[in-house]
């Protein structure tokens, strides 16, 4: 999507309305140059909800427009001092740990402009803090990163064997290393496995030992058990891919249809992988398998298999609400209402809200563990049945 400045002369407005044509055309809308802003504002509006993948700007947007998802930068303008930080700044709206840093890719030769700005506004000394080492320093970390982890668990398996929650907790601290560093290794364009002392599939075996403990902790944790586990912070959001959702594993079930024996194994493999390795998908993996076993082989060939799993899917949630609600003893309508307000506000219930809804309240001792466990139990169920489905 392309931007402009003020359109000062016949040519330019000309051209700019072109540019608004094809945007109109693209997302039905209605702008022209008369209303040049309320054009610039939707299409903010749109990069922030990730509608529009690539902005070609001039001037506009390089400086007071934040978009978090917003993660490179390509630059073919001479830059420097502030609109220079200004612009590279469009890139480093930090989203956790998944996006910890900006992505500038110079076609000119800014080095220069870069450091002098840096020092101008910081000092001299930021520039380490501010931009990122070479490539190579981090492939050195990683690999002493590997070797650490090795120590704990030479190999995938031996995550099983260890033997108490102190080891556990060792390996988890030494693979969120290794998972911090990939990240930041993700934004390098020369970046690849071949440069790493652990292949592709290693690195994904023994991420997926890694979310099994966390499915242990988050179990445990329901149960009301005590774990020096509970504090760690697994940080998921590091694994966590939006491309990889219940959407695309139906995809993947439509090409299953016309394919040949041996493609169906193939393709069923590859989806049981994913549901195994994919930290956004693993709450959902029985409920999935399920799906595949007993209601996929039923689908004519070129029946709508979205539509055929929305169905299930909704049974399914239906299913799991009422039985949370008779578990746990809770007003079915109260409960759907606080599940409603946290998906609304995206904040953890709140525990006298929790207790309004349940038919016994709980002694003024076991108020804490029993509105924690069953907001445990609510938010594992927003996980399930609700998050990554679209």
């Amino acid at each position: 999507m392309p931007d402009d400045s003020k359109p000062v002369n016949k040519h330019s407005r000309e051209k700019l309305d072109d540019y608004i044509d094809d945007y109109n055309g693209m997302f039905g809308t209605n702008y022209s140059t008369d209303d040049f802003y309320a054009y610039y504002k939707d299409i903010g509006k749109r990069v922030k909800a990730r509608q529009v993948d690539i902005l070609l700007v001039v001037n506009m947007f390089l400086t007071g427009f934040d978009s978090k998802p917003l993660n490179t930068i390509y630059v073919d303008k001479n830059l420097k001092y502030h609109g220079l930080i200004q612009a590279y700044s469009r890139t480093n709206r930090i989203m956790g740990q998944k996006k910890s840093q900006g992505n500038v890719v110079c076609f000119r030769n800014l080095k220069p402009a870069t450091d002098q700005a840096i020092e101008l506004f910081a000092n001299k000394d930021a520039i380490e803090d501010i931009i990122l080492e070479p490539y190579e320093d981090y492939l050195k970390r990683f690999a002493e990163a590997v070797a650490h982890l090795e120590e704990i668990a030479p190999t995938v398996d031996s995550v099983d064997d260890l033997l108490t929650e102190e080891d556990e907790a060792e390996f988890i601290k030494a693979f969120r290393e290794i998972l911090r560093l990939k990240n930041v290794l993700d934004c390098f364009t020369q970046f690849s496995f071949d440069d790493l002392p652990m292949d592709e599939q290693r690195f994904v075996d023994y991420r997926s030992k890694y979310l099994d403990l966390y499915d242990k902790v988050r179990s445990e944790h329901e149960k009301e058990k005590v774990s020096i586990l509970d504090d760690l912070d697994f940080e998921l959001e590091l694994i966590r891919r939006d491309k990889i959702n219940v959407s695309y594993i139906i995809s993947l079930l439509q090409n299953l249809q016309d394919a040949n024996p041996d493609e169906q194994a193939k393709q069923r493999k590859k989806i049981l992988n994913i549901l195994d390795t994919e930290a956004q998908l693993r709450s959902k993996k029985e409920l999935i398998e399920k799906f595949i076993a007993n209601n996929f082989p039923e689908i004519p060939v070129g029946g709508d298999i979205g539509e055929e799993f929305e169905s299930y899917w909704s049974d399914e949630k239906q299913k799991a609400i009422q039985e949370l609600s008779s578990d746990e003893g809770l007003d079915l309508e109260g409960l759907q209402n606080v599940v409603g307000n946290y998906l609304f506000t995206e904040k953890s219930p709140l525990r006298d809200d929790v207790i309004k809804i349940m038919s016994t309240r709980p002694s003024l001792k076991e108020r804490r563990s029993v509105s924690e466990r069953i907001i445990s139990k609510i938010m594992s169920f927003v996980e399930t049945f609700i998050d990554g489905v679209d």
